[in-house]
């Protein structure tokens, strides 16, 4: 079988033109210079905020036990505000908790859920078992956490008189649906 000659400078060029729409040659020197032209990117607007927020502060919250409110969600539990809330102009808000024992299954354990974006729960000390949707009952120990998932169905079913647990929810205000069984 013969191999084919390699083609000349020349004659790739020639074959080039042949093929090219135009049918017209090209200078060297034009064709590197439009060659080295820069693309300009397409310029993509900047991501537009949903909501302009006011400029988030600091918060600094230290221990008191007078900074323990029965003026929370629940009957039950003293809540220790921490000022997120406020620091950020309602983007999320944290407390500590401590349900007040001995523990009334009668009172506590109503299905409810949250209408939030984030909730998350780290048990400071004692313990509370909870029961969620898709979970089933869970023991939550000292040093335990879990997250909520917006709108899960849950309950608190039982916990030790000493427990405290640091809660971070967002947004800051939101509603609580009770369920009927």
């Amino acid at each position: 079988m013969a191999r084919k000659k390699p083609k000349s400078r020349a004659a790739a060029k020639t074959a080039a033109l042949k093929k090219s729409p135009a049918g017209k040659a090209t200078s060297k020197s034009s064709a590197k210079t439009s060659a080295r032209k820069p693309i300009k990117a397409k310029r993509t607007p900047p991501v537009a905020k949903s909501k302009a927020r006011p400029k988030q502060r600091i918060a600094i919250s230290h221990h008191r036990e007078e900074d323990f409110k029965a003026d929370g969600l629940r009957p039950y539990a003293k809540y220790r505000d921490l000022g997120i809330a406020d620091a950020s102009h309602g983007l999320a808000r944290a407390h500590v908790i401590r349900l007040i024992g001995p523990c009334n299954p009668d009172e506590v354990s109503k299905l409810h859920f949250h209408d939030v974006d984030f909730q998350m729960v780290y048990v400071l000390k004692g313990w509370v078992k909870t029961y969620m949707e898709g979970q089933g009952e869970t023991l939550m120990q000292q040093g335990s956490a879990w997250t909520q998932p917006p709108r899960i169905k849950h309950l608190i079913m039982d916990y030790s008189d000493d427990v405290e647990l640091l809660e971070v929810i967002l947004p800051a205000d939101f509603e609580t649906k009770e369920l009927t069984a």
